[in-house]
């Protein structure tokens, strides 16, 4: 539980750095929704 824990923290430490404000962080996940939606409606047909 400890390293699943550990490994959850490492994870998001990296993804937010990735994001130096929450403005940044928002872009970030909207660009991710729109890829997923993207490969979905691509995947569709």
């Amino acid at each position: 539980m400890k390293y699943a824990m550990l490994c959850a923290l490492a994870v998001s430490t990296l993804i937010l750095t990735g994001c130096n404000t929450i403005a940044g962080a928002g872009r970030d996940i909207e660009e991710a929704g729109d890829a997923i939606e993207d490969t979905a409606e691509e995947n569709r047909n």
